[in-house]
This record gives C-alpha cells, sequence and structure tokens, in this order.
C-alpha cells in the first residue's frame, strides 16, 4: 500500500474519531445529562487516548497526536460533568 493510500486511511481515522466524540461531548455539554454515561467507558476512552497521544508523540505521527489530544478533552470534559453530577446526587 502507498503512503498517500495509508496517509488517506489514517487522517479518514481521526476524522471519524473525533466525529464519534463531538457529538457526546456537546450534548453532555449543553444539557449537563449524564445519566446514561457510563464513568469506567470514559476512564478508559480517555486513558487510551492519552496513550495514543504519548504515542503519537513519540513516532511523530501527528494525526495520531492531535486526534487524541482532541478526543482526550472530550472524554475529560464529559468524565468531569459525570463525576460533578455523581457527587451532587449523593449529597
Amino acid at each position: 500500500m502507498s503512503n498517500l493510500a495509508i496517509s488517506i486511511i489514517g487522517y479518514t481515522a481521526s476524522i471519524c474519531m473525533i466525529l464519534g466524540y463531538l457529538p457526546q461531548a456537546i450534548v453532555t455539554i449543553r444539557t449537563r445529562d449524564t445519566d446514561g454515561i457510563a464513568l469506567p467507558t470514559f476512564c478508559m476512552l480517555g486513558l487510551g487516548s492519552i496513550f495514543f497521544v504519548i504515542q503519537g508523540l513519540a513516532l511523530h505521527n501527528w494525526p495520531l497526536a492531535i486526534t487524541n489530544i482532541i478526543t482526550t478533552i472530550c472524554s475529560v470534559i464529559i468524565f468531569g460533568i459525570k463525576l460533578y453530577n455523581d457527587s451532587r446526587k449523593r449529597n
């Protein structure tokens, strides 16, 4: 497979990953509703994204690093709102 084809696949994957996270992040930020969100899921997704950022930086693979910086930010926002909502429900 050519380098161009591999790059196109990588950029397409990056766009799909970002577009996959953004709707959930936008809805969560707007509504603050996190009842249907599993905390362990976003914890693991966030950690996975952090490790991909590290790998992308180490390999100088900027699409991998930038994509996962964005998905890490989305995960942290959703995770933070979920923690806040859960703590308010307990009190």
